[in-house]
Protein backbone atom coordinates (compact mmCIF):
# COMPACT_ATOMS: atom_id res chain seq x y z
CA UNK A 1 0.00 0.00 0.00
CA UNK A 2 1.32 3.41 -1.45
CA UNK A 3 2.33 5.77 1.82
CA UNK A 4 0.92 9.21 1.44
CA UNK A 5 3.09 11.70 0.12
CA UNK A 6 4.88 13.92 2.52
CA UNK A 7 3.74 18.05 2.58
CA UNK A 8 6.07 20.05 0.35
CA UNK A 9 8.47 21.96 2.72
CA UNK A 10 7.88 25.38 1.54
CA UNK A 11 9.84 28.49 2.97
CA UNK A 12 8.82 30.68 5.53
CA UNK A 13 8.70 33.88 2.90
CA UNK A 14 5.67 32.20 0.86
CA UNK A 15 3.36 32.28 4.21
CA UNK A 16 4.74 36.03 4.41
CA UNK A 17 3.33 39.31 3.16
CA UNK A 18 6.08 41.39 1.18
CA UNK A 19 5.24 44.07 3.77
CA UNK A 20 5.86 41.62 6.63
CA UNK A 21 9.22 40.55 4.66
CA UNK A 22 10.49 44.08 4.25
CA UNK A 23 9.32 44.59 7.80
CA UNK A 24 11.82 41.91 8.98
CA UNK A 25 14.93 43.13 6.75
CA UNK A 26 14.39 46.29 8.12
CA UNK A 27 14.72 44.62 11.24
CA UNK A 28 17.52 43.11 10.91
CA UNK A 29 19.36 45.93 8.96
CA UNK A 30 19.02 47.74 12.19
CA UNK A 31 20.39 45.10 14.70
CA UNK A 32 22.80 45.34 12.34
CA UNK A 33 23.62 48.94 12.51
CA UNK A 34 23.34 48.60 16.79
CA UNK A 35 26.27 45.94 16.63
CA UNK A 36 28.04 48.17 14.26
CA UNK A 37 27.79 50.80 16.29
CA UNK A 38 28.90 48.93 19.38
CA UNK A 39 32.15 47.82 17.42
CA UNK A 40 33.02 51.51 16.14
CA UNK A 41 32.10 52.71 19.81
CA UNK A 42 34.64 49.95 21.96
CA UNK A 43 37.04 51.05 18.96
CA UNK A 44 36.82 54.39 19.35
CA UNK A 45 37.18 53.44 23.75
CA UNK A 46 40.47 51.57 22.90
CA UNK A 47 41.92 53.99 19.90
CA UNK A 48 41.74 56.61 22.53
CA UNK A 49 42.77 55.01 25.80
CA UNK A 50 45.69 53.43 23.90
CA UNK A 51 46.61 56.97 22.35
CA UNK A 52 47.05 57.93 26.08
CA UNK A 53 49.07 55.46 27.12
CA UNK A 54 50.96 55.84 24.50
CA UNK A 55 51.54 59.51 24.99
CA UNK A 56 52.15 58.99 28.41
CA UNK A 57 54.72 56.06 27.88
CA UNK A 58 56.54 57.93 24.89
CA UNK A 59 56.55 61.58 27.14
CA UNK A 60 57.37 59.66 30.46
CA UNK A 61 59.82 56.70 30.00
CA UNK A 62 62.80 58.67 29.57
CA UNK A 63 62.27 60.02 33.81
CA UNK A 64 62.94 55.78 34.74
CA UNK A 65 66.51 56.10 33.18
CA UNK A 66 69.00 58.75 34.12
CA UNK A 67 71.78 60.54 32.69
CA UNK A 68 75.28 59.89 35.01
CA UNK A 69 78.90 61.26 34.96
CA UNK A 70 81.55 59.18 36.47
CA UNK A 71 84.26 60.83 38.30
CA UNK A 72 87.58 60.31 40.14
CA UNK A 73 86.96 61.69 42.90
CA UNK A 74 89.95 62.42 45.61
CA UNK A 75 89.07 62.76 49.12
CA UNK A 76 91.55 65.18 50.30
CA UNK A 77 91.97 65.20 53.94
CA UNK A 78 92.34 68.47 53.85
CA UNK A 79 88.58 69.16 53.16
CA UNK A 80 87.27 66.37 54.78
CA UNK A 81 88.09 65.47 58.78
CA UNK A 82 87.91 62.32 59.76
CA UNK A 83 86.47 62.88 62.98
CA UNK A 84 83.16 65.00 61.75
CA UNK A 85 83.05 63.69 57.82
CA UNK A 86 79.31 65.18 57.58
CA UNK A 87 80.96 68.34 57.87
CA UNK A 88 83.44 68.49 54.89
CA UNK A 89 83.85 70.65 52.14
CA UNK A 90 82.63 68.16 49.31
CA UNK A 91 81.56 70.88 46.71
CA UNK A 92 85.04 71.62 46.80
CA UNK A 93 85.78 68.28 46.70
CA UNK A 94 83.80 67.52 43.57
CA UNK A 95 84.93 70.88 41.48
CA UNK A 96 88.33 69.37 41.41
CA UNK A 97 87.87 66.41 40.53
CA UNK A 98 86.07 68.16 37.46
CA UNK A 99 89.13 70.67 37.00
CA UNK A 100 91.34 67.46 37.11
CA UNK A 101 89.35 66.25 34.05
CA UNK A 102 89.78 69.56 32.19
CA UNK A 103 92.69 71.58 33.49
CA UNK A 104 92.22 73.83 30.90
CA UNK A 105 89.28 75.18 32.32
CA UNK A 106 91.21 78.23 34.74
CA UNK A 107 88.40 81.14 34.51
CA UNK A 108 86.60 80.93 37.60
CA UNK A 109 83.63 81.04 35.33
CA UNK A 110 84.14 78.86 33.27
CA UNK A 111 84.84 76.60 36.25
CA UNK A 112 81.16 77.35 37.66
CA UNK A 113 79.84 76.57 33.75
CA UNK A 114 81.81 73.51 34.09
CA UNK A 115 80.61 72.61 37.61
CA UNK A 116 76.73 73.14 36.00
CA UNK A 117 77.23 69.78 34.05
CA UNK A 118 76.76 67.74 37.67
CA UNK A 119 73.57 68.12 39.47
CA UNK A 120 74.00 69.93 43.01
CA UNK A 121 72.88 66.74 44.78
CA UNK A 122 76.59 65.14 43.87
CA UNK A 123 78.38 66.55 47.22
CA UNK A 124 75.27 65.54 49.22
CA UNK A 125 75.75 61.99 47.67
CA UNK A 126 79.33 62.12 48.10
CA UNK A 127 79.08 63.26 51.87
CA UNK A 128 76.84 60.31 52.55
CA UNK A 129 78.79 57.77 51.17
CA UNK A 130 82.50 58.92 53.27
CA UNK A 131 79.74 59.58 56.43
CA UNK A 132 78.85 55.58 56.23
CA UNK A 133 82.64 54.62 55.51
CA UNK A 134 85.25 57.33 56.73
CA UNK A 135 87.89 55.06 56.03
CA UNK A 136 87.47 56.65 52.14
CA UNK A 137 89.30 59.55 53.32
CA UNK A 138 92.77 60.01 51.59
CA UNK A 139 91.71 57.41 49.16
CA UNK A 140 90.53 58.06 45.24
CA UNK A 141 87.21 57.07 44.47
CA UNK A 142 85.35 56.53 41.82
CA UNK A 143 81.93 58.34 41.53
CA UNK A 144 78.52 58.16 39.71
CA UNK A 145 76.57 61.23 40.15
CA UNK A 146 73.83 62.54 37.88
CA UNK A 147 74.18 64.95 35.72
CA UNK A 148 72.01 68.29 35.94
CA UNK A 149 68.90 68.33 34.15
CA UNK A 150 69.82 70.40 31.05
CA UNK A 151 72.38 68.04 30.29
CA UNK A 152 69.96 65.02 30.78
CA UNK A 153 67.65 66.47 28.21
CA UNK A 154 70.25 66.67 26.07
CA UNK A 155 71.55 63.38 26.42
CA UNK A 156 68.46 62.21 25.59
CA UNK A 157 67.96 64.32 22.48
CA UNK A 158 64.98 67.08 24.24
CA UNK A 159 67.83 69.44 23.98
CA UNK A 160 68.26 69.66 20.39
CA UNK A 161 72.39 70.11 19.01
CA UNK A 162 71.21 72.17 16.07
CA UNK A 163 69.46 74.92 18.34
CA UNK A 164 71.39 78.39 18.16
CA UNK A 165 72.94 78.53 21.75
CA UNK A 166 70.74 81.25 22.63
CA UNK A 167 67.35 79.43 22.43
CA UNK A 168 68.72 76.29 24.66
CA UNK A 169 70.61 76.04 28.09
CA UNK A 170 73.24 74.22 27.76
CA UNK A 171 76.15 76.27 25.93
CA UNK A 172 78.23 75.19 23.13
CA UNK A 173 81.15 75.20 25.60
CA UNK A 174 78.94 73.01 27.88
CA UNK A 175 78.66 70.86 24.41
CA UNK A 176 82.50 70.49 24.31
CA UNK A 177 82.95 69.00 27.72
CA UNK A 178 79.67 66.67 27.68
CA UNK A 179 81.49 65.29 23.96
CA UNK A 180 84.60 64.78 25.95
CA UNK A 181 83.21 63.20 29.08
CA UNK A 182 81.24 61.21 26.83
CA UNK A 183 84.05 59.97 24.15
CA UNK A 184 85.91 58.75 27.90
CA UNK A 185 83.04 57.01 28.48
CA UNK A 186 82.07 59.20 31.76
CA UNK A 187 78.55 58.98 30.56
CA UNK A 188 76.48 56.37 31.46
CA UNK A 189 72.27 56.45 31.33
CA UNK A 190 71.26 53.65 34.44
CA UNK A 191 68.17 53.10 35.57
CA UNK A 192 66.69 55.75 37.62
CA UNK A 193 65.79 53.91 40.76
CA UNK A 194 65.99 57.71 42.80
CA UNK A 195 62.49 57.79 40.62
CA UNK A 196 61.19 55.99 43.99
CA UNK A 197 63.53 56.09 46.26
CA UNK A 198 64.20 59.50 46.52
CA UNK A 199 61.83 62.34 47.95
CA UNK A 200 60.41 65.53 45.83
CA UNK A 201 62.97 68.21 44.98
CA UNK A 202 63.51 71.33 43.47
CA UNK A 203 66.31 69.45 41.03
CA UNK A 204 64.24 67.66 38.25
CA UNK A 205 67.04 64.85 38.16
CA UNK A 206 67.15 64.57 42.03
CA UNK A 207 63.30 64.75 42.45
CA UNK A 208 61.62 61.55 43.04
CA UNK A 209 58.18 59.49 44.39
CA UNK A 210 58.95 58.07 47.86
CA UNK A 211 57.60 60.45 49.79
CA UNK A 212 54.38 60.64 47.63
CA UNK A 213 54.07 56.62 47.78
CA UNK A 214 54.67 56.90 51.75
CA UNK A 215 52.01 59.27 52.05
CA UNK A 216 49.65 57.48 49.84
CA UNK A 217 50.13 54.05 52.05
CA UNK A 218 49.79 55.85 55.34
CA UNK A 219 46.15 57.89 53.79
CA UNK A 220 45.14 54.65 52.02
CA UNK A 221 45.46 52.75 55.66
CA UNK A 222 43.73 55.09 57.89
CA UNK A 223 41.09 55.32 55.07
CA UNK A 224 40.88 51.42 55.05
CA UNK A 225 40.89 50.87 58.62
CA UNK A 226 37.90 53.62 58.76
CA UNK A 227 35.63 52.45 55.67
CA UNK A 228 35.69 49.58 55.37
CA UNK A 229 34.50 47.93 58.96
CA UNK A 230 31.91 50.80 59.19
CA UNK A 231 31.15 50.53 55.51
CA UNK A 232 30.43 46.70 55.91
CA UNK A 233 28.90 47.32 58.85
CA UNK A 234 26.38 49.83 58.13
CA UNK A 235 25.54 47.80 55.02
CA UNK A 236 24.67 44.94 56.61
CA UNK A 237 22.84 46.16 59.56
CA UNK A 238 20.79 48.21 56.87
CA UNK A 239 20.14 45.04 54.44
CA UNK A 240 19.24 42.30 56.86
CA UNK A 241 18.17 44.20 59.98
CA UNK A 242 16.58 47.28 59.56
CA UNK A 243 12.52 47.54 59.07
CA UNK A 244 11.57 49.40 55.99
CA UNK A 245 10.41 52.56 56.91
CA UNK A 246 10.33 55.80 55.94
CA UNK A 247 13.66 56.89 58.05
CA UNK A 248 15.92 53.71 56.54
CA UNK A 249 14.55 55.01 53.09
CA UNK A 250 15.64 58.57 53.63
CA UNK A 251 19.04 57.00 55.02
CA UNK A 252 19.46 55.01 51.73
CA UNK A 253 18.70 58.21 49.73
CA UNK A 254 21.50 60.06 50.92
CA UNK A 255 23.72 57.21 50.78
CA UNK A 256 23.26 57.25 47.00
CA UNK A 257 23.51 60.92 46.93
CA UNK A 258 26.79 60.73 48.94
CA UNK A 259 28.13 58.58 46.73
CA UNK A 260 27.20 60.88 43.40
CA UNK A 261 28.61 64.15 45.51
CA UNK A 262 32.23 65.48 43.77
CA UNK A 263 35.09 64.60 45.95
CA UNK A 264 35.97 68.50 45.79
CA UNK A 265 32.75 68.55 48.43
CA UNK A 266 34.43 66.36 50.86
CA UNK A 267 37.67 68.15 50.88
CA UNK A 268 36.14 71.49 51.69
CA UNK A 269 34.36 69.35 54.50
CA UNK A 270 37.56 68.22 55.97
CA UNK A 271 39.14 71.64 55.89
CA UNK A 272 35.92 73.17 57.84
CA UNK A 273 35.55 70.21 60.38
CA UNK A 274 39.10 68.69 60.56
CA UNK A 275 41.35 71.47 60.06
CA UNK A 276 39.43 74.52 61.14
CA UNK A 277 37.24 73.15 63.52
CA UNK A 278 39.26 70.21 65.62
CA UNK A 279 42.65 71.61 64.80
CA UNK A 280 44.29 68.35 63.19
CA UNK A 281 47.76 69.39 61.62
CA UNK A 282 47.72 70.68 57.93
CA UNK A 283 49.29 67.96 55.51
CA UNK A 284 49.08 65.29 57.53
CA UNK A 285 47.99 61.85 56.10
CA UNK A 286 45.86 61.24 59.61
CA UNK A 287 43.13 63.92 57.79
CA UNK A 288 43.83 62.88 54.34
CA UNK A 289 43.41 59.61 54.98
CA UNK A 290 39.58 60.18 56.78
CA UNK A 291 38.44 62.46 54.12
CA UNK A 292 39.13 59.86 51.66
CA UNK A 293 37.35 57.36 54.15
CA UNK A 294 34.26 59.78 54.24
CA UNK A 295 34.46 60.11 50.14
CA UNK A 296 34.70 56.01 50.65
CA UNK A 297 32.08 55.12 52.79
CA UNK A 298 29.44 55.42 50.28
CA UNK A 299 30.75 53.49 47.39
CA UNK A 300 31.46 50.17 50.02
CA UNK A 301 28.26 50.47 51.48
CA UNK A 302 26.03 50.47 48.45
CA UNK A 303 28.42 47.32 46.69
CA UNK A 304 28.24 45.66 50.19
CA UNK A 305 24.45 45.74 49.55
CA UNK A 306 24.66 44.77 46.54
CA UNK A 307 26.54 42.01 47.33
CA UNK A 308 24.34 40.76 50.11
CA UNK A 309 21.26 40.73 47.86
CA UNK A 310 22.90 38.60 45.70
CA UNK A 311 22.97 35.54 48.19
CA UNK A 312 19.71 33.34 46.93
CA UNK A 313 17.06 33.76 49.48
CA UNK A 314 17.07 29.78 49.57
CA UNK A 315 20.15 30.15 51.94
CA UNK A 316 18.54 32.11 54.42
CA UNK A 317 15.39 30.08 54.88
CA UNK A 318 17.20 26.77 54.92
CA UNK A 319 19.48 28.13 58.14
CA UNK A 320 15.90 29.61 59.68
CA UNK A 321 14.53 26.39 58.79
CA UNK A 322 17.30 24.96 60.68
CA UNK A 323 16.68 26.87 63.71
CA UNK A 324 19.41 29.71 63.06
CA UNK A 325 19.03 32.83 64.73
CA UNK A 326 19.12 35.91 62.42
CA UNK A 327 22.34 36.77 63.28
CA UNK A 328 23.84 33.18 62.78
CA UNK A 329 22.10 33.48 59.73
CA UNK A 330 23.80 36.55 58.55
CA UNK A 331 27.73 35.96 59.64
CA UNK A 332 28.03 32.11 59.33
CA UNK A 333 25.96 31.84 55.87
CA UNK A 334 24.71 34.93 54.21
CA UNK A 335 28.80 37.33 54.70
CA UNK A 336 30.49 34.40 53.71
CA UNK A 337 28.99 33.74 50.34
CA UNK A 338 29.03 37.53 49.77
CA UNK A 339 32.53 37.75 51.25
CA UNK A 340 34.08 38.42 47.15
CA UNK A 341 31.42 40.89 46.21
CA UNK A 342 32.45 43.11 49.61
CA UNK A 343 36.00 42.60 49.16
CA UNK A 344 36.00 43.82 45.54
CA UNK A 345 33.34 46.79 46.31
CA UNK A 346 36.33 48.20 48.95
CA UNK A 347 39.26 47.37 46.68
CA UNK A 348 37.31 49.16 44.37
CA UNK A 349 36.49 52.13 46.67
CA UNK A 350 40.25 51.78 47.91
CA UNK A 351 41.26 52.57 44.18
CA UNK A 352 38.91 55.79 43.53
CA UNK A 353 40.40 56.85 47.32
CA UNK A 354 44.27 56.76 45.60
CA UNK A 355 43.58 58.76 42.62
CA UNK A 356 41.73 61.08 43.77
CA UNK A 357 43.14 64.66 44.06
CA UNK A 358 41.01 67.46 45.33
CA UNK A 359 40.00 66.77 48.69
CA UNK A 360 44.14 66.31 49.11
CA UNK A 361 44.69 69.59 47.70
CA UNK A 362 42.19 71.36 50.08
CA UNK A 363 43.66 69.57 53.16
CA UNK A 364 47.44 70.94 52.13
CA UNK A 365 48.58 67.51 50.86
CA UNK A 366 50.01 69.47 48.13
CA UNK A 367 53.35 71.25 50.14
CA UNK A 368 56.68 71.18 49.02
CA UNK A 369 58.34 68.45 51.34
CA UNK A 370 61.50 66.92 50.91
CA UNK A 371 61.86 64.29 53.32
CA UNK A 372 59.54 60.78 53.17
CA UNK A 373 56.73 60.83 56.79
CA UNK A 374 57.56 58.87 59.27
CA UNK A 375 54.33 58.68 60.73
CA UNK A 376 50.16 59.55 60.13
CA UNK A 377 51.02 63.20 61.96
CA UNK A 378 53.90 64.43 59.49
CA UNK A 379 53.36 66.40 56.63
CA UNK A 380 53.45 64.43 53.48
CA UNK A 381 52.53 64.32 49.89
CA UNK A 382 50.11 61.55 47.82
CA UNK A 383 50.95 60.46 44.28
CA UNK A 384 48.06 62.63 42.73
CA UNK A 385 49.16 65.70 44.56
CA UNK A 386 52.67 65.20 43.82
CA UNK A 387 51.61 65.03 39.73
CA UNK A 388 49.76 68.24 40.15
CA UNK A 389 52.91 69.91 41.93
CA UNK A 390 55.47 68.64 38.90
CA UNK A 391 52.81 69.35 36.42
CA UNK A 392 52.94 72.81 37.62
CA UNK A 393 56.88 73.38 37.68
CA UNK A 394 58.41 75.10 34.62
CA UNK A 395 61.72 73.36 34.67
CA UNK A 396 61.34 71.04 31.53
CA UNK A 397 62.54 67.86 33.29
CA UNK A 398 59.37 67.79 35.57
CA UNK A 399 57.57 66.99 32.17
CA UNK A 400 58.90 63.95 31.60
CA UNK A 401 58.67 62.98 35.96
CA UNK A 402 55.06 64.10 35.83
CA UNK A 403 53.89 61.22 32.65
CA UNK A 404 56.27 58.80 34.67
CA UNK A 405 54.68 59.73 37.85
CA UNK A 406 50.97 59.34 36.44
CA UNK A 407 52.18 55.25 35.07
CA UNK A 408 53.17 54.51 38.64
CA UNK A 409 49.78 55.89 39.50
CA UNK A 410 48.50 53.76 36.79
CA UNK A 411 50.27 50.87 37.77
CA UNK A 412 48.88 50.94 41.66
CA UNK A 413 45.43 51.49 40.27
CA UNK A 414 45.78 48.19 37.62
CA UNK A 415 46.95 46.34 40.62
CA UNK A 416 44.19 46.85 42.69
CA UNK A 417 41.88 46.51 39.96
CA UNK A 418 43.40 43.04 38.92
CA UNK A 419 43.48 42.31 42.42
CA UNK A 420 39.67 42.81 42.71
CA UNK A 421 38.96 40.97 39.82
CA UNK A 422 41.23 37.71 41.14
CA UNK A 423 39.64 37.72 44.55
CA UNK A 424 35.77 37.79 42.78
CA UNK A 425 36.76 35.02 40.20
CA UNK A 426 38.85 32.85 42.90
CA UNK A 427 36.26 33.09 46.14
CA UNK A 428 32.38 33.80 43.65
CA UNK A 429 30.08 30.91 43.99
CA UNK A 430 27.91 30.49 41.54
CA UNK A 431 23.94 29.08 42.01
Amino acid sequence: MNSPAAPSQKPMSFFLTTAAINRVCRRKAADRRLRLYGLIAIGLAVAMLATLFVSLIMTGYPSFVQTHVTLDVYLNPADIKADNPETGNYRAVIKESLVTLFPEVKNPRQQRALQGLISNGAQYMLRDKVAANPSLIGQMVSLKVPATDMVDQFHKGVISRELPEDQRKISDQQIVWYDALAAAGRITTPFNWALFFNSDSRFPELAGLKGAIAGSFYALAVCFLISFPVGIAAAIYLEEFAARNKMTDFIEVNINNLAAIPSVVFGLLGLALFLQFMGLPRSAPLVGGIVLSLMTLPTIIIATRVALKAVPPSIREAALGLGASRQQVVFHHVLPLSLPGVMTGAIIGLARALGETAPLLLIGMNAFITSDPGGLMDPATALPTQIFIWADSPERGFAARTSAAILVLIGFLLLMNITAIFLRQKFERKW
